[in-house]
């Protein structure tokens, strides 16, 4: 049968993806398993960077794989393969068998179960091609980095503009009966820059990303914000330590979100390494703060109709009225707490945190005097305990208004004190990850410097 034009944009139509799957899946249970999984997978992708208007790099990748795991019992075995030949398939699960048949039993060890797989698989609207050629995306790199040049004479140098579009599929299925899988597509533009003056240099840069192209903010735009997001960093300064307010610029803002996953995660849980333990019902925010998981957003970067194990998604309230209302669990993790899988295996889908009516001007103005961090480094960050040290670089804020940059610090607290102390978050929502968050004003914490 000849393939549309749509499928012949990738190594395999769907239809051989499905096949892929069973012809795996039969051979788990011809072999022995008790129960078997599968992900069969293939994308394509092409990014081009121009640097100083010349084109520095051009990427293009066409990848598909296969991983399999098998269960003997209570003992797990894992193999993947790239190739999918039946010879190379039968080799994979039987080399995951051999693994299985080795392994020690495991109680918690299984597929998920049957009552949780998703039965009714929305349509989120995940794929949007790009047909974005080479030569479109050289132009369209050009001129972001041209507007970025464009913002001041001291911007004399350039890490380059990059464009680039993906696009993937997969088929999950397993031995319960579930199959499902979709295509994917995620594309972006990029710039960084590089300005002197007097001597001392500094770089910043900015991004859009989006599934839908027509969702991607204009090169020109892109471009000037990374310039001027450089520029106002020149010549800045260190600060004496003191304790000060401090507000996360929404990118940076999403990190603090990512603490709290981790540390309410089920693998974090289950081994007693996280300073979150039994906090379901523990007031751990603000009282005004409410994190939601919002795995059915059209096109949400991080959104999913089952989880890696074909459990379904579902929304639900993660902080309410600042009290932890549930953990992020996939099957295994589940057991091991004696709890049920919240459909998240292989992470968490969408958090979309609450905000008030301050956009980042009036909440800068909120904070009055204090610092604007835009900027992290370095991962000072203790999972147990939930202290939190880490390199930081802003702005050092007066009467509400940006006063000059800083470099060179360390702000530093506990994770428990820092999401109690939120202040506000702003309606500045940045929505080009899987945590969307405004910026976020904390009421204290350590500002260390020289």
């Amino acid at each position: 049968m000849a393939m549309t034009n749509d499928e012949t944009r990738f190594p395999l139509p769907t239809a051989a993806l499905r096949q892929i799957s069973e012809v795996v899946l039969a051979r788990a249970r011809e072999q022995g398993a008790s129960a078997a999984e599968t992900e069969v997978s293939q994308g394509f992708g092409q990014s081009v960077t121009v640097r100083k208007g010349e084109v520095e790099t051009i990427e293009y990748n066409r990848d598909k794989g296969v991983t399999v795991t098998v269960f003997v019992g209570k003992r797990r075995g894992h193999a993947s393969t790239v190739d999918t030949s039946p010879v190379a398939l039968a080799a994979a699960v039987d080399k995951a068998l051999t693994i299985a048949r080795f392994t020690e039993e495991d109680d918690c060890a299984g597929l998920a179960d049957p009552e949780r797989l998703a039965r009714d698989i929305p349509e989120l609207d995940l794929y949007h091609p790009w047909g974005v050629t080479v030569a479109d995306s050289i132009e369209i790199a050009q001129r972001c980095e041209a507007a970025a040049l464009a913002v001041d004479p001291r911007i004399t140098n350039s890490e380059g503009a990059t464009v680039s579009a993906h696009e993937g599929e997969f088929i999950y299925a397993n031995t319960l009966g579930f199959s499902g899988g979709y295509r994917s597509s995620r594309h972006g533009i990029s710039c960084s820059m590089i300005a002197e003056d007097r001597g001392a240099m500094q770089r910043d840069y900015w991004y859009t990303s989006a599934r839908l192209p027509g969702e991607l903010e204009a090169a020109e735009a892109v471009g000037r914000a990374a310039g001027v997001r450089t520029i106002r960093r020149l010549n800045a300064r260190k600060l004496t330590t003191r304790a000060a307010p401090v507000v996360f610029e929404a990118p940076v803002a999403s990190g603090l979100i990512g603490h709290f996953v981790g540390a309410v995660s089920g693998g974090s849980l289950y081994r007693k390494s996280s300073f979150l333990l039994d906090s379901v019902g523990q007031t751990v925010f603000a009282p005004h703060i409410r994190i939601r998981e919002m795995p059915h957003l059209p096109r949400g970067v991080a959104s999913a109709p089952f989880d890696d194990e074909g459990v379904a998604t579902l929304t639900r309230d993660v902080v309410k009225d600042g009290v932890v209302q549930g953990y992020f669990l996939g099957s295994y993790s589940a057991r091991k707490l004696g709890l049920a899988t919240t459909g998240n295996a292989g992470g968490s889908h969408n958090l979309v945190v609450s905000h008030g009516d301050d956009d980042f001007a009036a909440l800068l103005r909120r904070m009055g005097t204090g610092l604007l961090v835009t900027e992290l480094l370095g991962q000072g960050v203790n999972p147990v305990t939930g202290d939190y040290s880490r390199g930081a670089a802003g702005y050092w804020i007066e009467n509400g208004k940006i006063a000059y940059p800083v470099e060179e610090i360390t702000i530093a607290g506990n994770l428990r004190d820092i999401y109690r102390g939120i202040v506000a978050v702003g309606n500045d929502v940045d929505r080009r990850g899987a945590r969307q968050t405004g910026s976020i004003l904390v009421d204290n914490m350590t500002v260390a410097g020289s």
